[in-house]
């Protein structure tokens, strides 16, 4: 008798067993090179050393506090208010006839200029605390009528400049916490600006005139400027106390600190319903430059530079040196699908970097932000979904990175050629980007094609369109949204990933 035996089958798949395997053995290679575990720890390492360095190097105490407005964001908060209390609700109307402004022409001279967002109008504001609450309609420089409240809500209203043969009226009405803001062009048919709600205003509340003259930015930096209003018809209605209008620069601590250009001060004249009132400063969301110290989150993350040199180095290793020992056959061998090796290694290299990134920016970011607060430097704040998309972005970054040194390596297939090649690639950028008086359309550009890009996703700071400001890499405001800067960098690295298959696949190894 005879037995036919029937060959079992697996249920499991070939191709994916064989592909799991070779992951494995690119781990094991990786795992017991010493060189190389070391460069990851030290990459880590050099993240949170730099951060630490970043923050006891940020020796500023002594510096003014930086306001905080209502939100919990820093702000710039510092006007001249021409004011009076208003107990509960009422009305206050007044014309704007002419909004001069003067910058800087040197050391203690002045030329008349246009500062697009200088302000002059009525505000309501819980005090003259620096961000206290507020609401503003206001007429600007070159932005026409605008109303704001919260110091970041910006609405737009009646187009064109003042001037005496074309003012505007404005009314601001309060009812319990609505704030309502109107314009006109003849005092009589109003046209209604935009509405708010302000919490926070309390049963009397400041009211009056006010102007603001922002720092003129030009010439690639800023510089304080002036701005004199004249008003006109001023008129109130309601809860109004009565008595003499009361004038003083909010936020003042010195003239220059305010804003002003040297040897010039905020002042009123007038009396009855017209004013002139002269001011400087803004009553905006704080950006970079407008704070005499600060920082973010990039600022604790610059040992991103040397960490990214050592993950370039060690992700090119991780191939050229299986050409440089000639163990390169042996593994093509064991896998004669040769990509499929290619692809193995640059899961294995991704992962590793990509969890000694994350211990470094996770240990990094605390530390650093501790140490330079410690040390009277503020850091804008942020989100915790913001700074862990940072943290992930970092670690994402360097991770990429090292994939794409790890497919310029099998291209080039030795070593001294991908680290230049990638350094020169990712790291330059980040050099010229680091330049402070590099012009603002080469930074741009810069970090917009080139993989330097990817350090988008350490962008924690927002521009806003009612705040003129150095709106450059060099201070944090990217071109490229976080996850878009990054895709750059990705993009370039599974080209590059593509190209070294096929070359691979088509020569001799």
């Amino acid at each position: 008798m005879t037995a036919t035996l029937t060959p079992s089958r697996s249920g499991q798949r070939a191709g994916r067993n064989g592909f799991a395997q070779v992951v494995h053995a690119e781990w094991t290679k990786f795992r017991t090179v010493r060189g190389w575990v070391t460069g990851m720890m030290a990459a880590a390492l050099m993240m949170v050393l730099f951060a630490l360095l970043a923050g006891i190097s940020g020796n500023q105490k002594g510096s003014p506090p930086v306001p905080i407005g209502p939100g919990g964001g820093p702000v710039t908060d510092s006007f001249y208010f021409v004011h009076q209390p208003l107990a509960g609700n009422g009305s206050i109307t007044v014309s704007v006839s002419a909004l001069k402004s003067s910058i800087p022409k040197g050391p203690g001279n002045l030329r008349p200029g246009t500062v697009p967002w200088a302000k002059a109008g009525l505000i309501i504001k819980e005090s003259t605390r620096q961000g206290s609450p507020y609401a503003a309609i206001m007429a600007t420089g070159s932005h026409g009528v605008r109303m704001q409240d919260g110091y970041v809500n910006d609405t737009a209203g009646l187009p064109g400049p003042v001037s005496a043969e074309s003012p505007r009226w404005l009314r601001l009405d309060r009812s319990g916490d609505t704030i309502t803001g109107y314009a006109s062009t003849d005092g009589t048919k109003w046209t209604k600006v935009g509405t708010a709600q302000v919490s926070g205003l309390g049963s009397t509340a400041q009211v009056g005139l006010f102007v603001a003259s922002p720092p003129h930015v030009g010439g690639g930096g800023t510089s304080g400027s002036v701005s004199t209003a004249t008003f006109g018809d001023l008129r109130t209605q309601e809860g109004w106390a009565g008595g003499n209008w009361t004038g003083g620069q909010v936020g003042a601590k010195s003239p220059s600190f305010a804003g002003y250009p040297e040897n010039v001060s905020g002042s009123f004249t007038g009396s009855g319903a017209r004013f002139t009132v002269t001011g400087a400063g803004d009553i905006a969301p704080a950006v970079r430059d407008s704070l005499p110290t600060g920082g973010h989150l990039r600022d604790i993350l610059a040992g991103t530079f040397a960490a990214l040199i050592a993950v370039i180095v060690v992700g090119a290793l991780f191939i050229t040196e299986e050409y440089r020992n000639k163990m390169i056959h042996l593994t093509l061998a064991a896998s004669p699908r040769r990509s499929r090796v290619l692809v193995a290694k640059a899961i294995v290299l991704w992962a590793v970097t990509f969890v000694a990134g994350l211990v470094g920016a996770i240990l990094a970011i605390p530390l650093g932000e501790r140490l330079a607060r410690a040390n009277g430097v503020y850091i804008f704040p942020v989100s915790s979904s913001t700074e862990l998309r940072v943290e992930l972005g970092t670690a994402a970054l360097l991770a990429t990175a090292s994939v794409l040194a790890l497919s310029v390596g099998a291209i080039f297939r030795h070593s001294a050629g991908p680290v230049t090649t990638v350094i020169v690639a990712i790291v330059l950028p980040y050099i010229l980007i680091a330049i402070p008086f590099m012009p603002a359309s080469v930074s741009t550009a810069v970090a917009t094609v080139t993989p330097g890009a990817a350090f988008a996703v350490q962008q924690t700071l927002v521009p806003y369109d009612q705040v003129a400001s150095n709106y450059t890499p060099y201070y944090g405001y990217y071109p490229l949204a976080p996850w878009a800067g990054f895709a750059v960098l990705a993009g370039y690295a599974v080209a590059s990933l593509a190209v070294a298959a096929i070359l691979l696949n088509r020569r001799d190894a």
